[in-house]
């Protein structure tokens, strides 16, 4: 076997790199690498769509099931809250136990979760089961990751990542509007039921095609303290993250959990160079290519997570199209994302890391520019030009951050890199949510008054300025039941003016992040341990 470079986690002072025990390809199908592909992809698939596809159905599920719109709110925040406070602890598991077993438990789960939504007849119920599939969710991501990597050899790697990016990005991009096709013709309940049908399909390939992977120097023990403090941690930034738009960034209760994450990250930290088998061997960072494409990761996210979080509000309620018909108008961003995603793993092959992603960061800045410039009557021509520049460079960054993450870390650590790269994404898509939202929050209110008193509308006491910023801060004109035409009329182009004005700040800001992430990509450079599980299989 050819030595590998490898970053010394365990104390040992350098010693040979681990390589796959029982890697073996097995006779027939079994852990051939593209089924092996095909496979995780289904499981992947249910997990990427849940992150968008329920947002249609909430408004029905509302109704139906009589809940409030805090509780509501919680259909979403439960899922994304448990998803990330698990996705590193997962990875490890899957690095001790083997990421097959790991990723057929966590598809039972989360199509098991899944059908037990709709099945229920309560918002508790609901929120209780979507918390489960977070959970189980957790478990699936990071595991598919660590069998590409055992299975591919470096030099397919990075196209078998790009089309798990691309299939990653076209369920995202994808889930409202499959979610608005079974909400407007099916029910609420489908929107859950559809994952049962695709969970039993990943796991009868999953049970015929999937081959065990593990590393000799694979972990034997336990780190429990550093999963509680790591999770604690994890909780109480994501917390703040998501309670900051309702609580305020000046509130002490925000400001109070992320003391608390700083103080626990900080205390995980020293714990983990105490511990035999630390959860995250802190020598991990220690490779600044893998600290950069976190940090990428993170960046990326909250350029396109927030970004995108403000576009489908300025769709819908500014433009006044349906869910589906938005969805139809992001198709340009998704169809980039899955035409780039294996070109960029192509390029990213042949070339390096570091210019797809600093390209790809750049196209994103351009693009992010762009969509500040968005008017109340820009064309579809116009938008589909942004998005599909956008998609075009969000496809090597999703495809190469992930290589350097994962490549760029030893095998026996392949899940731990693998829940890594989840988690910075979904804390960058909350982090940009929040921060971008305060930004828009911020605009608004500034704006809100002077452009209510020019249009010669009625004054407005504190409660109604602060109702109707609420309010156009999504878009949605505060028109009162019964408002003259006229009025109504002038209420409705303040709402959307103002609302433009705030997406375009937000939109600055997210240019701006992307552009610092221009420069972390320079820090970037191809996985030192990509060809660690080359010999895992055969192509």
């Amino acid at each position: 076997m050819t030595s590998q470079t490898t970053i010394d986690t365990t104390g040992s002072g350098g010693k040979a790199p681990a390589t796959p025990s029982g890697a073996t390809p097995g006779k027939g199908l079994r852990g051939h690498p593209w089924l092996t592909l095909i496979t995780v992809a289904v499981g992947v698939m249910m997990v990427a769509l849940d992150g968008t596809i329920v947002a249609i159905a909430n408004p029905a599920i509302q109704k139906d099931l009589g809940a409030t719109f805090a509780q509501v709110q919680w259909i979403t925040n439960g899922y994304f809250l448990a998803l990330a406070v698990s996705l590193i602890t997962a990875g490890k598991l899957g690095d001790r136990f083997g990421h097959r077993q790991t990723f057929l438990i966590g598809v039972i789960g989360f199509a098991a979760a899944s059908g037990a939504i709709g099945l229920s007849d309560s918002i508790a119920l609901v929120v209780t089961f979507r918390v489960l599939q977070g959970l189980f969710g957790a478990l699936l991501m990071p595991a598919a990751l660590g069998l590409l990597r055992a299975t591919f050899p470096a030099e397919k790697l990075n196209m078998a990542i790009g089309i798990w990016g691309m299939v990653i990005g076209a369920s995202t991009a994808g889930g409202p509007i499959l979610g608005g096709v079974l909400v407007e013709h099916v029910n609420w309940q489908s929107v859950f039921f559809i994952n049962v049908p695709v969970g039993v399909l990943a796991v009868v390939l999953g049970v015929w095609i999937l081959l065990d992977h593990r590393a000799e120097n694979a972990p034997r023990s336990f780190d429990i303290l550093g999963i509680a403090l790591l999770s604690a941690a994890m909780f109480c930034l994501v917390w703040a993250l998501i309670k900051a738009p309702e609580w305020g960034w000046g509130d002490g209760r925000t400001w109070t959990f992320i003391i608390a994450s700083v103080v626990g990250f900080a205390l995980f930290a020293f714990w983990e160079t105490k511990v035999k088998e630390p959860l995250i061997p802190l020598a991990l960072f220690r490779s600044v290519p893998l600290s950069a494409g976190v940090v990428l990761m993170i960046l990326m996210a909250i350029a396109f997570m927030g970004g995108l979080f403000f576009v489908t509000f300025y769709l819908q309620n500014v433009h006044g199209m349906s869910p589906i018909d938005a969805g139809l108008h992001l198709l340009p961003l998704t169809g980039m994302m899955i035409v780039g995603s294996p070109l960029a793993g192509a390029m990213i092959t042949k070339v390096g890391p570091r210019i797809p992603l600093a390209g790809g960061m750049a196209l994103t800045a351009i693009a992010m520019y762009g969509m500040s410039t968005l008017e109340t009557d820009t064309g579809s021509g116009i938008m589909s030009v942004w998005f599909a520049l956008l998609g075009l460079g969000l496809a090597p960054v999703m495809v190469g951050a992930t290589e350097v993450i994962v490549g760029n870390a030893p095998m026996e650590l392949s899940g731990v890199a693998g829940g890594l790269q989840q988690a910075a994404m979904q804390i960058g898509g909350s982090l940009g949510t929040a921060v971008l939202g305060a930004v828009m929050a911020s605009k608004v209110d500034s704006d809100l008054a002077g452009n209510w008193t020019k249009a010669g509308l009625p004054p407005l006491t504190p409660e109604q300025e602060h109702q109707a910023s609420e309010a156009v801060q999504v878009g949605v004109p505060p028109v009162a039941p019964g408002t003259p035409d006229a009025i109504a009329a002038k209420i409705t182009g303040v709402a959307h003016d103002t609302f433009i004005s705030g997406m375009s700040a937000a939109s600055l800001v997210a240019a701006g992040v992307a552009v610092v992430a221009v420069l972390v990509a320079f820090l970037t450079k191809r996985g030192e341990n990509a060809g660690a599980g080359a010999g895992a299989a055969h192509i």
